[in-house]
């Protein structure tokens, strides 16, 4: 492993090179080493942010596609990038294991943070035996070029859900297998919302695909399960779907919400008013489902009605990717990539950090 330690263990040498020097110019240094240790303060999240995570200390963080992450302890925003030990500044994910260390997807790899230093796991997942998936609960996964990665806490262990026939390759982006999302089921089933192939259900043995009705084709992009057990899908294009274990229902194509030009005719083309391109889910206290879409804002299901809320009722734009549950059960809605968004019942409104 590459470790790519914060500068904490400075201070010795700052102390050890300050014979004669006066104590200002230890305390700037010191200052210093802190400041590089822990980010850089801003005063927001940047842009392209495409996660939020609350750590177990109550720290919120938002990974950015592009700008590193920000980490948010109620007081001050930090703002962590490559030259404080982050392995990209294009981070897609962040998740945190069982022993409270923090771990980043990116574009150029995966790295962990355990509060002091950043250390690039990259190699080691690459690397990593194939097997069977044992889940354990807190694991942790990982997708990658070749594979899933399942860690435990302590190790690594690689897995695939394509079939034995099914070789991809090496200089072709087509990867039909990948993996966008990932939901463990209470018995252990694991869950993956495909690039094309559907969900994927993997129960530690087998894979067996969920497809039809559009839901294989367009990428999936979100799963969700209720608290009635019931599980839901948002696919970028065939839009929301639900799945009681037995029956899959286009919930999108039953309201006659879809875009048809973006899934049949494959245009890049928004469309105000549909709820074709869902890339995030999640239910509120009174067990209302909110949907997140990429072109026409947030949807509100009561499992009867739907409702739609736009810059018009507060939203801070149309493109809604993230919908994150906080520890305090509030729901934060990020807008454009570039803002947070609290619905007090009425209306949205932005969080100024």
């Amino acid at each position: 492993m590459r470790s790519s330690t914060i500068l904490f263990f400075c201070v010795l040498i700052v102390f050890s090179s300050c014979n004669g020097q006066d104590q200002k110019t230890v305390t700037s240094k010191l200052a210093a080493v802190a400041a590089f240790a822990t980010g850089d303060p801003v005063s927001g999240i940047g842009k392209d942010s495409d996660c939020i995570y609350q750590d177990r200390n109550g720290n919120y963080w938002f990974a950015s596609n592009g700008e590193g992450v920000y980490r948010y302890d109620g007081k001050t925003m930090m703002h962590i990038t490559a030259k404080h030990g982050l392995c990209s500044d294009f981070v897609w994910s962040v998740q945190e294991d069982v022993n409270g260390t923090l771990w980043f997807a990116t574009r150029d790899g995966i790295c962990s943070f355990d509060g002091i230093a950043f250390t690039d796991h990259t190699d080691a997942i690459r690397n990593a035996k194939f097997g069977k998936l044992f889940y354990k609960k807190g694991g942790l996964f990982f997708n990658h070029s070749d594979g899933i990665c399942f860690y435990d806490g302590r190790s690594f262990t690689n897995f695939t859900i394509s079939p034995a026939t099914y070789k991809p390759q090496l200089n072709n982006a087509y990867r039909p297998y990948d993996v966008y999302c990932t939901l463990v089921d209470s018995t252990g089933k694991v869950w993956l919302g495909t690039q094309e192939k559907g969900v994927g259900v993997y129960d530690g043995k087998t894979v067996s695909f969920i497809t039809g009705k559009d839901l294989d084709g367009p990428a999936v992009r979100s799963i969700y399960r209720d608290s009635k057990g019931i599980f839901w899908f948002g696919n970028n294009g065939g839009g929301l779907y639900r799945y009681d274990g037995k029956t899959l229902r286009n919930i999108t194509e039953e309201k006659n919400l879809g875009n048809e030009d973006f899934l049949r005719g494959h245009k890049l083309v928004d469309k105000t008013g549909s709820l074709a391109r869902v890339f995030a889910i999640n239910e509120d206290s009174d067990g209302n489902l909110w949907l997140g879409t990429v072109d026409a804002g947030v949807w509100k299901y009561d499992g009867t009605n739907l409702t739609n809320y736009t810059p018009k009722d507060g939203l801070s734009g149309n493109s809604v990717n993230v919908i994150y549950k906080d520890k305090k059960g509030d729901l934060l809605f990020v807008s454009n990539g570039d803002a947070v968004n609290r619905f007090d019942g009425q209306k949205f409104s932005k969080i100024n950090f």
